[in-house]
């Protein structure tokens, strides 16, 4: 998630006029300030320390340090027992959470990597006032099998959650079929690209011989986020029948009402998804293995 976040605050539209912030909510720590090279603070935990006597958004800004491109990242410690504790401080706060506060401001876009959606996660009070909600998953059969599960908790966080595949596995319409959701896009395999986002220098000649495309497929996904709410697609009226070995989920529509895909439920494993060459899936052809979203 770490590298997605980078991305999609590097390729915003309109960066420019933008002020972009990429904030680590993840309560396991934080990558951001040993990737970019970067102090330990300011960051999430100076924050949460100044939020015991102020609720001034604008204090946000002051814990925050420079990236590459004119982003600023609030950044977690890497420990997640001073990141959860940080975190439990700001999302308990009687008025809220200062961070969604910061993304209204007009001309503002808040990027927060909230890690795994865990029950209980103190990053779930920040992530119900998200304007869109991403859950990034690869597209192999137990990485599918989870999202299946993952989907249906953030169904309580949002009425819309979104679907990002990364990497090589199942094609898309296969995905979208035994989830019951559509993807809002599909990220290549491209670890030159993702190192080089995540603060990592690579060597040249591995360099020139990138072909994998992250950065437009970010770039892509970007300008699909920051469309109004309404243009990312919802969950389908008419759900499909499931694919064996993944469990049953609601979704929830628009509105409120709560969907259960019919027909979905655990399968005897030795009767998979008869499906074609994952490489054919619809998108961009990638590289064999996944994106490393960490």
């Amino acid at each position: 998630m770490t590298t997605l976040t980078v991305a999609l605050a590097m390729t915003w539209p309109h960066a420019e006029s933008t002020r972009r912030l990429v904030a680590e909510v993840d309560p396991s720590g934080g990558d951001l300030a040993m990737r970019f090279g970067l102090p330990a603070t300011p960051g999430l935990v100076s924050l949460a320390a100044v939020a015991r006597r102020t609720r001034d958004p604008a204090v946000v800004w002051d814990h925050t340090q420079a990236l590459s491109g004119g982003a600023r990242a609030l950044v977690a410690p890497p420990g997640g027992t001073h990141a959860r504790a940080a975190l439990s401080t700001l999302a308990t706060a009687s008025d809220g959470p200062l961070l969604p506060v910061v993304a209204c401001d007009a001309g503002v876009v808040v990027f927060a990597d909230c890690g795994r959606v865990d029950p209980g996660t103190p990053a779930e009070a920040i992530a119900r006032r998200a304007d869109a909600l991403v859950l990034v998953t690869g597209t192999q059969g137990d990485d599918l099998a989870h999202a299946a599960v993952r989907l249906g908790e953030l169904a309580r966080w949002t009425p819309r959650p979104g679907l990002l595949l990364t990497g090589e596995g199942y094609p898309t319409v296969d995905v979208e079929r035994e989830l019951g959701v559509p993807a809002i896009g599909r990220l290549p395999h491209d670890p030159v690209t993702a190192a080089t986002l995540t603060g990592h220098r690579q060597p040249l000649a591995r360099r020139r011989g990138n072909n994998g495309g992250l950065a437009r497929h970010a770039a892509a996904l970007a300008r699909t986020l920051a469309e109004p709410a309404t243009s990312i697609a919802s969950p389908p009226a008419t759900m499909p029948a499931g694919v064996p070995g993944v469990p049953a989920q609601q979704v929830r529509r628009p509105g409120g009402v709560l969907i259960t895909p019919p027909g979905l439920g655990p399968q005897p494993a030795s009767a998979p998804p008869q499906v074609r060459d994952p490489r054919h899936n619809g998108h961009q052809p990638s590289p064999a293995g996944k994106e490393p979203l960490a």
